[in-house]
């Protein structure tokens, strides 16, 4: 039974607490109650007229003016998005006008409930003090008023600087993450395997007096190394400039395994101007490299899809190799550097707002659709 008690009693004040008009009656009640037994007290007790035909007439005059203060709070909500002098003048003149009707309304109850005569010439006192209830129910209600905006306004700035705090967060864990993410990059691109088959590569085409190919790719290699030690990974790029970087690296694998690698780029004019996290795409592309081109050897095909659909950058990237077979490393283990890079990178900088899967093609070969939201240059 208490508990029950407990509960409801709770539940009542919540509700109270979350609904400004409950608030509002609440206080109506209270303060009216309140002034009815102050009456009762200081006037009633005082001069010892405590009899039922009084006490009554002090519960209808706190109901009257209950009443009336309505159409006085009506005022005062019309009035609060004009200006202080606006503000002041209506709710002064509502004030008089209603101090005056309640006036009227208490002498008259007062004498047809008490019998007493001669109240009315007393007019000025009772009007002095309907109009001082009045003036401080105004300034009691402008007073909260003003109280819950200072709070409402401290809420939102405290949201703010929350907010703040944790976009600033948000960007310091992002660019340590894109530097761990580079340094990964640069782990995973400038291991002596891959320096080992490039420059193998250009030592026989040297060998072969196939000079002019050999230069173009030790300039390939130049500008990539270039743009791996000079890029900002904490930075977005436009998609366009991300496959621009990316063909610097591709480049270099097409002149190593020629025919054996094929391109299909589709990258729509939309897409091309989402912003993205900068070297999202080569760690990827490099695992295709290594686990389905290399792997197979017809070689096979690398594609990339690009299009904007509901406000959402959709990539695919997708190759022709053995899928997970012939020991193709799972995410999350051989593949740690690259998709493990991707997948923090794309959590810090977008929480929940992305997807990242994985699928074993039918045909083959994997692919890997990025979803995240459309942020263009």
């Amino acid at each position: 039974m208490i508990n029950r008690f407990s509960n409801l009693f709770g539940a009542v004040v919540t509700a109270i607490y979350n609904n400004r008009t409950y608030q509002f009656w609440l206080m109506q009640f209270i303060g009216w109650g309140g002034l009815g037994m102050v009456t009762f007290f200081s006037l009633t007790l005082w001069y010892a007229t405590a009899t039922w035909t009084h006490v009554s007439h002090t519960i209808v005059q706190s109901l009257l003016g209950m009443l009336l203060s309505i159409p006085l709070h009506r005022v005062c909500l019309a009035v609060w998005e004009r200006s202080m002098l606006a503000r002041i003048g209506w709710s002064l003149l509502a004030v008089i006008v209603l101090s005056l009707l309640w006036t009227m309304l208490r002498i008259y109850t007062f004498t047809l409930i008490t019998g007493s005569g001669g109240i009315w010439a007393d007019f000025g006192g009772w009007y002095f003090s309907s109009f001082l209830v009045y003036l401080c129910w105004v300034a009691l209600y402008y007073g909260n008023k003003f109280y819950y905006q200072a709070e409402l306004e401290y809420g939102k700035r405290k949201d703010a600087a929350v907010a703040v705090k944790e976009e600033q967060l948000k960007r310091l864990n992002a660019e340590a993450d894109a530097k761990n993410a580079q340094l990964g990059m640069l782990q995973y691109q400038l291991n002596p395997h891959f320096l080992f088959n490039t420059l193998n590569t250009i030592s026989a085409l040297v060998k072969f007096k196939e000079n002019e190919k050999a230069h173009r790719m030790i300039t390939q290699l130049g500008h990539f190394l270039r743009y791996s030690l000079d890029n900002d990974p904490a930075l977005k790029i436009s998609l366009e400039q991300e496959v621009e970087a990316l063909m610097l690296y591709l480049e270099i694998e097409q002149t190593r395994f020629s025919e054996r690698l094929t391109l299909q780029f589709d990258i729509d004019e939309q897409a091309a101007r989402a912003l993205v996290p900068s070297l999202l795409l080569q760690p990827l592309a490099e695992n295709s490299i290594k686990y389905a081109i290399a792997a197979n050897e017809d070689g096979g095909t690398i594609s990339l899809r690009a299009n904007v659909q509901d406000d959402e950058l959709q990539i695919e990237l997708a190759d022709t190799g053995p899928g997970m077979a012939n020991n193709r490393p799972k995410p999350g283990t051989g593949r740690r550097v690259g998709l493990h890079n991707t997948l923090e990178r794309l959590k810090t900088l977008y929480n929940d707002a992305y997807t990242f899967d994985i699928k074993l093609r039918p045909s083959g070969g994997l692919k890997i659709n990025i979803h995240i939201p459309y942020d263009p240059v």
